[in-house]
């Protein structure tokens, strides 16, 4: 089995009809021997956040010295980023081999596993054959009935806050949200909450009381920003003075304040992390399409925010880091999101918009996201390609000399970038 073989049988559409459940994906591990009651896990669900508080955690596992696996979704520029182990992807060959392994076993079984719980299944055999220390383990969609749901013993469970996200499958309101993330919750377990919503955060104590299970509120109090730039931002909490982060926007210093929570707990159940090695694992993680710079000149930066929440830290971050500008953007949306809501954000800072069709079944099309733009009095075009778009959004930042902030989708991110170096 080649690479092209192996990615076709994961992404196979006939197993994508299925009823929610872990029975599939126990019964395909339990095939394999259970790998993932091998490992150590900190399992992470909620709407926002996961994805930055994941990549910030594995960076100071790793900086502590630690053989740490990392699992992600989705994945922005190749497949391989979804599980990673050191900071490296898996390897094109590791994939076969396992994909090999898996598959004569995946097809054997009565109720085939969908496309997510094989790569859950594929990633926790990675991991334990990596031998990882711990994995940072994030989950898909959900919590109770996610593939990685499975586990038994996780260190610790977070649970970075509620919003409306996917509600046609999670519920309509944040309390139905958040009963679904409380799934991940286990006996006894250590918890880690980091929201602001109330009512969500009612219905997850609910659930840890139930369970026995230990829970803790991020205290952000302490939280001080001393110095925010392109170039990153420097901050104290708690004990700590003069934190570096790399990552930009302005609700990266919230999702440190969760890590470094995090980071309590762990240390308090006999994980040893070191002052050193947060400073560094903070200083030198890279996650992609966080407000990340992806041209400087001129200047383009990417963000992945695709719903109303995210939106609005994307926003909040523009108007920070370019109080006095109006900028360009560049922007693609699915229609099942809040699209009109999050076009009035947008066009709080927006100047000209210049607007696509995100590679995906579920896009809106460029045409009427426009006129989303155009009914807010903010000038809007539709493009008829992401390279269209990339090349009309430079030009105009060419001659305004003002920045292009893409935003709306991170489907589109892998697409932007490739255009952007075709420019």
């Amino acid at each position: 089995m080649n690479y092209t073989e192996a990615i076709e049988y994961i992404h196979s559409v006939n197993w994508t009809f299925c009823n929610p459940g872990l029975e599939r994906v126990s019964e395909l591990c339990s095939a394999l021997g259970n790998p993932q009651d091998k490992l150590k896990f900190i399992h992470v669900a909620g709407t926002n956040g996961k994805g930055s508080f994941c990549a910030m955690l594995d960076s100071v596992l790793r900086a502590q010295g630690y053989r740490v696996g990392l699992f992600t979704s989705p994945y922005i520029l190749e497949f391989g980023e979804r599980m990673r182990v050191d900071g490296e992807n898996i390897s094109e060959r590791e994939l076969c081999e396992l994909v090999e392994l898996v598959k004569p076993i995946a097809d054997k079984m009565e109720d085939k596993p969908t496309e997510f719980e094989l790569i859950t299944a594929l990633a926790f055999l990675h991991f334990a054959n990596k031998g990882c220390d711990y994995v940072v383990l994030e989950c898909g969609l959900g919590g109770r009935l996610d593939a990685t749901n499975i586990i038994k013993t996780p260190l610790l469970l977070v649970i970075t806050g509620i919003a409306l996200d996917h509600t046609a499958i999670l519920g309509d309101t944040h309390e139905k949200i958040a009963a679904e993330k409380a799934g991940i919750i286990k006996s006894g377990t250590e918890v880690l909450w980091c929201g602001s919503h109330e009512g969500a955060y009612r219905v997850i104590k609910e659930q840890a009381q139930r369970l026995n299970a230990h829970i803790t509120k991020v205290d952000r109090s302490s939280l001080k920003i001393r110095k925010t730039s392109l170039d990153g931002t420097v901050l104290d909490f708690k004990n700590y003075e003069s934190l570096t982060l790399s990552l930009l926007g302005s609700y990266q210093p919230i999702n440190a304040t969760n890590v470094l929570s995090a980071i309590e707990l762990l240390r308090a159940h006999g994980v040893t992390i070191s002052d050193g090695a947060i400073r560094k694992g903070l200083a030198s993680t890279v996650w992609h399409a966080r407000f990340e710079v992806i041209s400087k000149e001129p200047l383009m930066i990417a963000d992945g925010g695709h719903n109303p929440e995210g939106v609005d830290g994307a926003i909040e971050s523009v108007k920070q880091y370019f109080p006095t500008e109006r900028v360009g953007i560049v922007t693609g949306v699915m229609a099942d999101k809040d699209y009109k809501y999050m076009a009035k954000r947008m066009s709080e800072v927006a100047s000209d918009v210049f607007c696509l069709t995100p590679d995906n079944p579920r896009a809106l099309p460029a045409e009427d996201y426009a006129r989303v733009f155009s009914s807010l009095g903010v000038n809007a075009v539709a493009c008829g390609s992401v390279e269209d778009a990339v090349a009309s959004a430079l030009l105009w930042a060419k001659k305004t000399k003002s920045p292009v902030i893409c935003l709306g989708s991170l489907y589109m991110y892998g697409d932007i970038v490739k255009a952007l170096g075709k420019q």
